[in-house]
């Protein structure tokens, strides 16, 4: 019995009609799983070199064309669409990862889809059948990078193939069911242009970061969670000379870089015997035997934060990392936080003179409440009095908390008048700069 004729029994098992001649929506929802289950049987069945997704599609649409006869010719492309995608893709997924408006898609068990879009949550008519066919595309993504997700580690990290960030939890931790979070990255790496366009920064507050990084200063790009902080890490990034070694490290690999002298680490969970486990921290420090010009650490969250601190002062000049703070003097206190997490029983002092050592930039990113993304204070590290760290604002955004008719809060960058100290540095590394970026 071919595919079509068991297709056939499987729809309409007694021989007989619809009535009325319309589809009812259980029965069509039946019948799309019927033909799913049909056609991946008939692709097990073939040789996985003689079969490429045109002819999945084809299998597909025949099947479907020849079944299902009660509905629009629009309508039987989209269950063809469907079915396609439940197969070789991420299912309902699909249409919104090819939306290039939605940033963030946030799926909470299968009944609720969420998006972000332009820094705002809205909840999508998408529904996925069940917990199963949620947990099916958790699978799919995780296994293409050889993690894995079950009861006893029910919590993942992961990314797409576009670099997209994953994060996945499933029961018994979840108790909605399975939970899905896909931070979207641009397909094309996003322009200092474009920050000025979107009214992320000042063109001064740009030219000036562009001294900095091909000056060689250490740079650590702070804010909330959503604020921005790895898109501006990829701008900073381009800044960096295309003659130069950089090494990246990563939870999951995000950042899109051009220059050719590029290594890319990625840090590894325990597998499932507990063993196995390469952390950040790890490949810090394995990438200051690589002789690195640059090592550019994604997120610093934890103990490598001492290492991160050491690489900057031993020689590794222009390094640039990002960390979790609300504000530049957040950012001191949890870099202190993270260096006592490394397991170093330092005193505070020296903890906070390796920093001020180390580091010579603050960029302070936040979304506001509008949804909008900008750099709120470009600020430098001056130095330590007593046991106080001196910092000063070279540049900052300015709101009086008014919005304007589209509901955009109403502000504007402004530069303090203070010219960093750390200028000599960049002069010295042979780059220019233009006084009247800090009038």
């Amino acid at each position: 019995m071919g595919l079509l004729e068991r297709m056939e029994r499987v729809r309409d098992p007694g021989g007989e009609q619809s009535k009325d001649g319309a589809v009812a929506a259980d029965t069509l929802y039946e019948t799309k799983n019927n033909i799913q289950n049909l056609v991946i049987e008939e692709i097990n069945k073939q040789n996985q070199r003689d079969i490429g997704n045109e002819l999945i599609k084809k299998l597909i649409n025949d099947t479907v064309n020849e079944h299902i006869r009660e509905v629009g010719k629009s309508e039987k492309q989209k269950i063809v669409e469907e079915i396609y995608n439940d197969i070789t893709g991420y299912g309902p997924l699909e249409e919104l990862l090819r939306d290039p408006e939605v940033t963030e898609i946030m799926v909470n068990g299968p009944e609720k889809v969420y998006i972000e879009k332009k820094g705002k949550l809205f909840l999508t008519p998408i529904r996925f059948r069940d917990d199963e066919h949620v947990k099916n595309v958790i699978d799919r993504i995780v296994s293409e990078i050889g993690r894995h997700i079950d009861e006893a580690s029910p919590m993942v990290d992961a990314r797409l193939k576009d670099g997209s960030r994953v994060n996945a939890v499933i029961p018994p931790i979840s108790l909605i069911g399975p939970v899905l979070t896909i931070r979207k990255f641009s397909k094309k790496p996003i322009t200092y242009s474009q920050l000025i366009e979107w009214g992320s920064a000042s063109p001064k507050m740009l030219l000036f970061l562009e001294a900095c990084v091909k000056g060689k200063l250490n740079i650590i790009v702070a804010g909330g969670t959503g604020s921005g902080k790895t898109t501006l890490l990829n701008v900073l990034s381009s800044f960096i000379p295309s003659d130069e070694r950089i090494v990246t490290i990563e939870d999951a690999a995000e950042l899109q870089l051009n220059q050719e002298h590029l290594i890319r680490l990625e840090s590894r969970p325990p597998n499932l015997e507990g063993s196995g486990q390469i952390s950040i921290r790890d490949l810090v420090r394995n990438a200051l035997r690589m002789r690195p010009d640059r090592i550019i650490v994604g997120e610093v969250r934890s103990g490598e934060a001492l290492d991160m601190l050491q690489a900057m002062n031993t020689g590794h000049d222009g390094s640039l990392t990002t960390t979790h703070a609300n504000s530049p003097r957040d950012t001191i206190a949890r870099l202190e936080t993270m260096v006592m997490m490394a397991g170093m029983e330092l005193p505070q002092k020296a903890i906070r003179e390796q920093i001020c050592s180390a580091v010579n930039l603050i960029v302070q990113q936040a979304r506001l409440p509008d949804g909008s993304r900008k750099i709120t204070n470009i600020t430098e590290i001056v130095g330590l009095e007593g046991d106080v760290v001196n910092m000063c604002d070279i540049f900052r955004y300015e709101t009086k908390g008014e919005r304007d008719s589209y509901g955009r809060f109403k502000g504007e960058f402004k530069a303090t008048g203070y010219r960093p100290k750390c200028l000599e540095k960049v002069i010295g590394n042979g780059v220019m700069v233009n006084n009247d970026w800090f009038k």
